[in-house]
């Protein structure tokens, strides 16, 4: 009895331990994420109401799908003169990706290995894909598929990790975005840097003349889509951690200069291209989310927040959006699937032959969105 007494005490100590030992560990590691990170405050403004040329809809819920062969986060879409679909793709864990080139009958071939996410992509007028890879950084492909390094870092040093939007103007000049120096992309880096709302990256120029990279603005935040205005005077580049587009002036006599074009978006933007009529597509990963702006002020709170396992943390919610808008900033349009049940994410975004085409970063297809369709 004796024996029996001390085995159960032996055990329930052995047990009480172990409890206390797998706390402690919980907290140590909770401690230790906490303080990876170093947020900054930030207030974003009350977001709007979905109302007007923001008016919920479903339209998004009628496009069709364009297959990856498995691959994932169709971040940019490009077409040659053929019709022929170009996209940038990556595995679930983002540790490896491809350049997918889809003809028009939907074949799919793999048209560059990059081992990496490609983001940006744009054809030069020789015909070359200028393209921006998480492994190489500024690209060019030639026609018969030679591949030469363009830039992988700024004139600092800074080298390009997660290089992200693109655009060429028509005298030649590349450029470009690239959201963080400081490492590549995953998916737990990504919830760091919208938490932290540090500026990094930046934005930059790269002139295939005379190979001169240079920094337009040095530290953005969450740096992404960019694209080049019908006039060629200035270009736009999103910030999609804080809910806007930044002008950049090309020429003129604001050249050099940085303005707010669109601010307090009602998500967050990421892919923005450019239409016939010199107005603009603009795509979301998401609508904004209340608990994550609720945080955003309070450093202990975003600390505390980060340290939790992943599926307490505030997750992006499906919900496709695309906006047209102005070249003066309004609002024209916005198209909507609001329960994700096509397009759970619209980041990517390009019209081409009265289609709309949208990607996104972990959307395992392309939607085809009909613009002519009749509600």
């Amino acid at each position: 009895m004796v024996v029996a007494l001390y085995l159960i005490n032996l055990k329930y100590n052995v047990m009480k331990k172990q409890k206390m030992i797998i706390v402690a560990s919980t907290l140590t590691m909770l401690m230790f994420s906490a303080c990876s990170l170093k947020p900054l405050a930030y207030q974003p403004e009350t977001v709007l109401a979905f109302e007007g040329t923001t008016q919920l809809n479903e339209k998004l819920v009628n496009s069709a799908k364009i297959q990856l062969d498995g691959w994932f986060g169709p971040e940019d879409i490009l077409f040659d003169s053929l019709g022929n679909l170009y996209t940038g793709v990556h595995n679930e864990d983002f540790s490896d990706g491809r350049i997918l080139k889809i003809d028009t009958s939907g074949q799919v071939e793999e048209f560059y290995n990059s081992g990496s996410w490609v983001a940006g992509l744009h054809f030069d007028k020789e015909q070359n894909l200028i393209t921006l890879s998480h492994k190489q950084g500024l690209i060019s492909i030639s026609p018969t598929r030679e591949v030469t390094v363009l830039a992988a870092k700024d004139e600092n040093g800074k080298p390009f990790l997660i290089p992200n939007g693109l655009d060429i103007a028509e005298n030649g000049i590349i450029y470009f975005s690239n959201t963080s120096e400081v490492s590549s992309y995953n998916i737990k880096y990504g919830r760091k840097l919208v938490m932290e709302m540090r500026p990094l990256g930046g934005l930059y120029s790269y002139n295939p003349e005379t190979e001169e990279i240079k920094t337009l603005i040095d530290g953005v935040y969450f740096g992404n889509g960019v694209v080049i205005s019908k006039d060629q005077d200035y270009l736009l580049m999103v910030e999609t951690t804080k809910y806007r587009i930044i002008k950049y002036w090309i020429t003129g006599k604001k050249a050099g200069k940085t303005e707010l074009f669109m601010d307090n978006l009602p998500g967050f933007p990421n892919g923005i291209s450019i239409r016939e009529d010199g107005s603009y597509w603009l795509g979301f990963s998401t609508k904004r989310n209340e608990d994550l702006d609720k945080i955003h002020p309070q450093i202990r709170m975003k600390k505390f927040v980060y340290s939790l396992p992943e599926f307490i943390q505030p997750k992006a919610e499906p919900f496709g959006m695309v906006m047209n808008v102005s070249i003066d900033g309004e609002i024209i349009e916005t198209l909507f699937d609001t329960n994700g049940t096509v397009l759970p994410e619209a980041g990517a975004v390009k019209e081409f032959n009265g289609y709309l085409y949208i990607g996104g970063d972990v959307l395992p297809y392309i939607g085809k969105y009909n613009l002519n369709t009749i509600d």
